[in-house]
């Protein structure tokens, strides 16, 4: 049996050992799953919220242990696995109000009885998780798919195994009926051997090129239901802001909040050509000095850790430097951080205008600055991929934003704010390459349930008073 190892980027520890999922219990899982959704799906909703709101204390209980350990898993910095904890935790008070809003059910009187409008469970959820939020992005699909009746058959990341055995264990101290909600652990093979079984929906959380495969695999069975959150290729417009020190603090947490393991960060920094443009790049690289990147138990609290791995790392350096090899102008270059593991990465400005780049994002903290001759060209530019996740517009001017606003392509959209701003109780998705259309967060709800009309009559009666050119009976 293949063993499945999670390693601490930052130190190369291991944090959790155990056995790789095998096709034949990948398909036991999927079994036992179908045989639970009738019983789950019937059940009172009460029961269903009864058993989220144990989970949600189970996750109270052991927000310490699973924050340390998603910690340990990603090397994301304490702080902001903490802020994960308490975004799982309000998740399921959030569902349930998302449930009630979009997917209740509602009666209205009718001349021959009444019109009901229900929400019924679609069956079977896959739901494969990503490493970047281990537990809050697979957590946002498996709440709202519970409450509505369907039960899951969850797949963590490999990088993160054990964070989904944390997540696992809070669902069985819930008490959940046998088979609601299932745990098999693997990578790429085990995530397609699960795509393989009669799944009724896939919910996925991951990079553009496997949302893409999906898509393709999936094409020929509709009966399939995809809600896919994928990555971006953001933009941040800055544009008659007088304050570039200010400005250079939204640009940060934009471009390099979680080491830029975030699909809305700010990948692409567009400002004014000339002096206030410079002003603002300027102010951006002198801050990025100031940022520092450590193991996540450091002291003080780092601003962020490692990549996910140093692989990933490597990866991320070929790919910026294919870009400064291409022509883009170096700014502030990236490098290893001095004494600490090859997973981590300092964060990297380069000035691309005029230069052809791929239309790609580069999970990593680095930012490609284009310079615009004006506000309708930077908007032009902000538009320019097949993406279209997140965007930003900083700025002192509110006309500006009343122009961006009505013409930025994104699903997400901040003024002055940074790109990675969200809400539990608001949308969260994109356009193009960045999803299918079945954005998250508090509209997840729309695709855990179909929606049922349904005309009743409370008894039989003779309509043939209705039926046009009916014939007199014979006498």
């Amino acid at each position: 049996m293949t063993q499945l190892t999670s390693t601490d980027p930052a130190t190369g520890d291991t944090v959790w050992e155990g056995p790789e999922s095998t096709p034949a219990g990948i398909a036991a899982a999927v079994d036992r799953a179908r045989a639970a959704f009738p019983d789950w799906a019937d059940r009172p909703r009460q029961d269903r919220i009864d058993a989220l709101k144990r989970y949600q204390a189970a996750l109270k209980a052991r927000a310490p242990q699973i924050a340390e350990t998603i910690s340990r898993e990603t090397g994301k910095a304490l702080w902001e696995t903490t802020a994960e904890l308490a975004a799982m935790q309000g998740k399921v008070d959030i569902s349930i109000r998302a449930y009630d809003e979009r997917t209740g059910e509602r009666e209205t009187a009718t001349g021959f009885g009444r019109a009901v409008l229900r929400h019924r469970p679609h069956g079977v959820a896959a739901v494969l998780g990503p490493f970047n939020f281990p537990g809050h992005l697979p957590n946002g699909h498996i709440v709202p798919a519970l409450l509505a009746g369907d039960t899951v058959v969850f797949k963590p990341s490999e990088e993160a195994p054990m964070t989904g055995q944390l997540m696992a264990d809070c669902f069985a101290e819930a008490d959940l009926p046998e088979g609601v909600v299932n745990l098999v652990q693997g990578g790429r093979d085990a995530g397609a051997t699960l795509l393989d079984q009669p799944i009724d929906a896939l919910m996925f959380t991951g990079s553009g090129a496997a949302g893409a495969h999906f898509r393709r695999k999936f094409a020929d069975d509709p009966h399939v239901i995809l809600a896919l959150e994928l990555g971006g290729n953001n933009p941040l417009v800055v544009w008659d802001a007088a304050d570039a020190e200010a400005v250079a603090g939204i640009v940060a947490m934009s471009a390099f909040v979680t080491t830029g393991q975030r699909c809305s960060c700010a990948r692409r920094l567009i400002v004014e050509a000339g002096p206030k443009g410079d002003a603002v790049v300027e102010a951006v690289a002198a801050l990025m000095a100031r940022l520092t990147y450590a193991p996540w138990n450091s002291s003080p609290e780092p601003f962020g850790g490692p990549l996910i791995s140093a692989r990933a790392a490597a990866q991320a350096r070929l790919a910026l430097q294919a870009r400064i090899d291409g022509g883009a102008r170096v700014i502030r270059d990236t490098g290893r951080v001095e004494g600490l593991s090859d997973a981590f990465v300092q964060p990297a400005l380069i000035d691309v205008t005029g230069v052809d780049v791929p239309d790609e994002e580069i999970f990593a903290p680095f930012l490609s600055v284009t310079r615009a001759p004006s506000f309708e060209a930077a908007i032009e530019a902000a538009n320019a991929t097949r993406y279209g996740l997140s965007a930003g517009l900083v700025s002192d001017d509110p006309a500006n934003w009343e122009r961006f606003v009505r013409r930025i392509r994104a699903g997400v959209v901040n003024f002055n704010r940074p790109t990675t701003g969200a809400a539990g109780d608001m949308p969260f998705g994109g356009l193009g390459a960045s999803g299918n259309h079945r954005p998250s967060a508090y509209y997840a709800a729309d695709y855990c349930a179909y929606p049922v009309a349904s005309f009743e009559a409370e008894a039989v009666r003779n309509i043939e008073g209705e039926i046009k050119g009916l014939t007199p009976p014979r006498t």
